[in-house]
């Protein structure tokens, strides 16, 4: 099996990633800066597979460390995670969102094409669709992303499909998605973020927990079936199997870009995630909310067309609402040694 350069290989996505990998037999080279991830993830790892995974900190800008990991690998394709990832964030920070997220990927592509590695799986994301005029969203909807970091994620696709244009012996994936959560059914690894969390399952997690007073619902006025924003939550194991399906289609196919949305074809509310967390875990009471103003950034409802990734790599999300709720929740019990 060839080897993989996996960068933000220790985040939530990432290291599903590389778990799936490594359990497939691939050598492993992980590149993350531990911003948002703990080193302990790989060395979990590494105990599940029985694998040795070679793990380098550092940024991805840093052009002469990326020289040297392509120098000292032998690398024959990258699965590029590694980013700022946080909406509302990005609205705050938008120069570091466009430094690390496409400064970093351009250094990246930069030390691919000189080391002649032409292969990639770039995760990208389903906010490159802005606002909706129609749903659901299919690869053909008109991109137009309403923040910093949808538009991040759109500059790093254009400059693929400029890369592609250059040059046709590229092999490039695009994969689209929003909102994944849940865990490995293992419960050893899963999301969790360092600081104050940004995504709606962590926030749960630490508030059923007891680690957060209550949960902050950012809008109930959207012109949606409750109020609240309705988005396209998938499974990260779904999330995965799909990365590594793309990988092998670029083994076959005579295009040098293809993209793919991936998500469950239909959208849940915030309030429906939140009830059917509150059934998954058992709990007898409702968790504490408050009602928050809308958050820049978000729209009221988003979820994409998953049916070219249906046929073309024969993938389709399996696992529901209640499969990610309880993943998660397993995961966060085992980390808290509950």
């Amino acid at each position: 099996m060839g080897n993989i350069l996996v960068t933000g290989g220790g985040g939530f996505i990432g290291s599903h990633a590389t778990l799936a990998l490594a359990r497939g037999g691939h050598q492993l080279v992980v590149l993350d800066n531990f911003c948002n991830a703990k080193p302990a993830t790989i060395a979990t790892i590494e105990k599940m597979t029985g694998q040795r995974i070679t793990t380098i900190t550092g940024d991805m800008r840093d052009e002469q460390l990326l020289a040297d990991i392509f120098t000292n690998h032998k690398l024959e394709a990258v699965m590029h995670f590694a980013g700022l990832k946080a909406v509302a964030e990005s609205v705050a920070q938008p120069l570091d969102y466009f430094s690390v997220n496409v400064g970093g990927s351009i250094a990246l592509l930069r030390a691919m094409k000189n080391h002649h590695v032409k292969k990639i799986i770039f995760s990208s994301s389903a906010t490159v669709y802005g606002a909706p005029q129609q749903l659901p969203l299919t690869e053909k909807s008109p991109l137009a992303p309403i923040n910093p970091y949808g538009l991040s994620k759109l500059m790093v696709e254009q400059v693929l499909q400029n890369l592609c244009a250059s040059d046709p012996t590229w092999r490039v994936a695009t994969l689209r998605y929003f909102n994944p959560c849940g865990a490995d059914e293992s419960g050893l690894i899963g999301e969790d973020p360092l600081g104050i969390p940004n995504n709606l399952m962590p926030i749960l997690l630490k508030v059923a927990g007891g680690e957060m007073e209550k949960l902050q619902i950012y809008g109930n006025d959207y012109d949606t079936p409750d109020g609240t924003g309705v988005r396209d939550y998938i499974h990260v194991v779904d999330l995965v199997a799909a990365h590594i399906k793309a990988l092998a289609y670029l083994d076959k196919t005579k295009d040098s870009l293809s993209v793919f949305n991936l998500g469950c074809g239909h959208g849940h509310s915030v309030l429906e995630m939140v009830k059917t967390f509150e059934e998954a875990t058992g709990r007898n009471t409702p968790l504490p909310r408050l009602m928050a103003p809308r958050r820049p950034g978000d729209s009221a409802a988003v979820w994409t067309d998953a049916s070219h990734a249906n046929h073309i790599l024969q993938w389709r999300a399996s696992k529901n609402l209640k499969d990610m709720c309880v993943d998660a929740w397993r995961f966060y019990q085992q980390s808290k040694g509950k």
